[in-house]
């Protein structure tokens, strides 16, 4: 058969159709075995399984994250694409409290691993690379950015994910946050007996409180900041001589994040000069960037999704949500396209992180978007293989993006 986009966009529909039942085999498998973030090891091991059986070499990119994984088909010279699939599940959705795909993990873990395996016939023809990234604990510590540090993302030319979602959006608004854990010490005293010995590390930690209010009333209204204290002293009648607090900080860009998290350094060094409790802070959990919304790659995404008859996408500057995942640090380290799809119930959308949503990600409704998501992600991934110039506008649009949301103006 002579190469064509046709005819290579045939090969990729031979190929969904020919496996149809394994890709929903997969949806139902890590539905029915839900594991929490970090403790994939049904989930990764099964993935893996079924990947080897398709031809795919697969190894461990992280010793730190036994549960993640890379598969990779494909030796050639042409361009590496990569589908990131997840496959944790959320804590307290599943049977006597126990875990549950209500955000349905494991929907994306099949469709992404479906992409793959329909894209081998034209990979062999077109010289590409094609890889199924796995990626745990999205729900928690965010291990895409230990991926990340640990090099897996290297190499790759492009990203594709999709999720499940109560609307349709290719220019989704993720939030980039730090996370810091605030430590003061003090020293103790009788607070009735002899006070003035005592150091007050807690009303260090009331005066950061205090502080962060009055900077709130000077952030933007994309920004967010939000804590808690977790410790706070022993007994009234103790001068606390340690005390301990958590702030969360959430930014439209990264260059804004950096600005922020200046600020709330100043203010915890401040709330120590002003009791003299000594300073001590960490990030407690792996930073989140903001998402990287290369246009070029998500209007060509959006005309096949179209033909497939999925419209109405909602735009980035109407984008209703205002959460932090780690595929926003993925996005900042090469042009990524993340998709939210809607999948309706009867007559309801599907809302993610809510019981509800357990009845429908792993349904007949699901599965049929799975197919129109396989196919406008490889119909997609094929175009840009065929296309160089376009593969130079997204880098380009990309790059200047990533330089854009690095800046403090943005």
């Amino acid at each position: 058969m002579e190469l064509t986009r046709d005819s290579l966009y045939q090969t990729v529909d031979a190929q969904y159709q020919a496996h149809k039942d394994s890709f929903e085999e997969i949806s139902d498998y890590i539905f029915r075995h839900p594991e929490v973030g970090g403790e994939e090891i049904q989930s990764a091991t099964y993935l893996t399984q079924v990947l080897k059986k398709y031809g795919f070499s697969v190894s461990n990119p992280a010793v730190q994250l036994p549960t993640a994984f890379m598969a990779q088909y494909g030796t050639g010279t042409g361009l590496t694409i990569a589908f990131v699939a997840e496959y944790d599940a959320l804590p307290g959705f599943g049977p006597n409290g126990g875990p549950g795909h209500a955000c349905g993990h494991n929907w994306i873990a099949a469709s992404m691993c479906a992409c793959a395996i329909c894209m081998r016939g034209a990979a062999d023809k077109l010289g590409c690379r094609i890889q199924v990234i796995g990626a745990p604990a999205e729900e928690t510590f965010g291990a895409k950015y230990d991926l990340i540090q640990a090099g897996v993302f290297q190499g790759v030319d492009f990203v594709f994910q999709a999720h499940l979602d109560e609307f349709n959006s290719l220019e989704t608004l993720s939030l980039a946050m730090n996370s810091l854990e605030f430590d003061f010490h003090g020293f103790p005293a009788h607070a009735a007996q002899n006070p003035e010995k005592g150091i007050n590390a807690l009303d260090a930690v009331i005066i950061m409180f205090n502080s962060v209010n009055a900077m709130r009333q000077q952030l933007p209204q994309s920004a967010r900041v939000h804590g808690i204290i977790t410790h706070g002293g022993t007994a009234t009648n103790t001068i606390p001589e340690f005390a301990q607090c958590r702030f969360s900080i959430r930014a439209k860009t990264k260059g804004y994040l950096a600005e922020m998290r200046r600020r709330l350094l100043k203010i915890a060094e401040g709330a120590s000069l002003a009791t003299g409790a000594g300073l001590k802070y960490r990030d407690y959990e792996n930073p989140f960037d903001d998402m990287i919304n290369v246009k070029c790659l998500t209007s060509l995404c959006q005309h096949h999704f179209e033909d497939l008859g999925i419209g109405g996408f909602v735009p980035e500057e109407q984008y209703p949500g205002s959460g932090s995942s780690d595929i926003g640090n993925v996005s900042y380290i090469c042009p990524t396209v993340y998709c939210e799809i809607a999948l309706e119930g009867e007559g309801d959308p599907v809302v993610v992180h809510e019981k509800s949503a357990l009845a429908l990600v792993n349904s007949p409704r699901a599965n049929k978007l799975m197919e129109k998501v396989v196919r406008a992600y490889t119909y997609s991934a094929i175009d840009l293989c065929l296309d160089d110039k376009l593969c130079q506008q997204a880098r380009e649009e990309h790059r200047k993006t990533v330089e854009m949301h690095q800046s403090e103006e943005v």
